[in-house]
């Protein structure tokens, strides 16, 4: 098969189809034959040699994919061969073929392309298990979401809004904004020109947020902490500006703020296939009706991941970057 797996680290350049062997799938496991594949910021930490795969995991990047069933790995019984599925997986997701854990396939409805398929996974376990069960976020909820025209924002935007969020989000630019507040988010912070610690305020009449969902980490925790009203809640998903944080101690425990976070690709099979049976009760009836789908800014052959890498650290993207397989 055709597949991108870089054999040393670097830039976008470093991304080159190469030829390898069909991965074949193991017990509980489906052999995919990719149609589309997201792209992910991991992945760019992975190229850059910043994120190596968890132990067992495919040096070939990609952690989302849709497509065709085309052979099943022992115990599997609840998928068929020719059943179309995305999943979230562990890496391998830029290639011809992927294995992916039959725990983690969902249905592709007949609402949803492969290419909005493909550009699912990664984004809506994220959202759903660090929004709404990390951060417990209800029905009236203010929640505050950076990187608000990122795949996870777009996606935070999408299904806060079904879910009854009230959403706020930080972007770099008026233009990111005005795309924010177009998909439905209440209130879009320039952080480029805007304190988005007075804005949220003035927004929730000095009451603050319920929770934070947080890709930047570094010096935005302590002003993310200041935006949270009291019982809040602060989850970290990722440390774009930096892993260490000075947290005024005394302001969480008067304020009794919840700081939490996770990531997701080294968690286990089983915890992945809970997240997707959750996913396929509480929100898949959405993606079904055609009332959540992803946000596509911009769809690559895979002989141009490259390009795909490079649109997406230029920072410029609305939403989802997905790469086709030509099938």
């Amino acid at each position: 098969m055709i597949a991108i797996d870089p054999s040393e680290p670097g830039g976008p350049e470093v991304l080159r189809p190469v030829e390898r062997a069909v991965p074949q799938p193991g017990a509980g496991e489906v052999l995919v034959r990719v149609a589309a594949a997201g792209v992910n910021r991991p992945d760019i930490l992975q190229r850059r040699g910043l994120y190596p795969p968890p132990p067992g995991a495919p040096t070939i990047p990609g952690l989302e994919i849709a497509g065709e069933v085309v052979a099943l790995g022992e115990g599997v019984h609840e998928i068929q061969p020719g059943q179309a599925v995305c999943a979230l997986i562990a890496g391998g997701g830029y290639a011809e073929y992927a294995v992916a854990p039959a725990a983690q396939c969902l249905p592709v409805p007949h609402a949803l392309t492969m290419i909005e398929a493909a550009a699912l996974p990664e984004t809506l376990f994220t959202v759903w298990t660090n929004l709404f069960e990390r951060a417990y976020a209800v029905e009236g909820d203010v929640v505050l979401v950076h990187g608000g025209t990122s795949g996870i924002g777009t996606m935070a935007i999408t299904l806060g809004k079904l879910f009854g969020l009230r959403v706020i989000v930080t972007c770099g630019s008026d233009e990111k904004c005005a795309a924010a507040r177009e998909l439905g988010a209440d209130l879009a912070i320039n952080y480029q020109t805007q304190d988005f610690v007075a804005a949220v305020n003035e927004f929730t009449g000095g009451t603050g947020c319920t929770a934070v969902l947080d890709m930047v980490g570094g010096d935005y925790v302590p002003r993310n902490l200041q935006c949270l009203a009291p019982e809040g809640r602060h989850v970290s998903i990722a440390v774009q500006r930096g892993a260490t944080a000075e947290v005024n101690i005394a302001a969480v425990m008067m304020k009794r703020l919840v700081l939490t976070g996770s990531t997701l690709r080294a968690r286990s099979v089983e915890f992945k296939g809970l997240v997707a049976d959750e996913l396929v009760r509480s929100v898949w009836p959405f993606v079904e009706e055609g009332s959540l789908k992803p946000v596509i800014d911009a769809v690559f052959p895979l002989a141009e991941a490259a390009k795909a890498h490079a649109r997406m650290e230029a920072g410029e993207h609305v939403g989802k970057i997905v790469l086709t397989m030509g099938v």
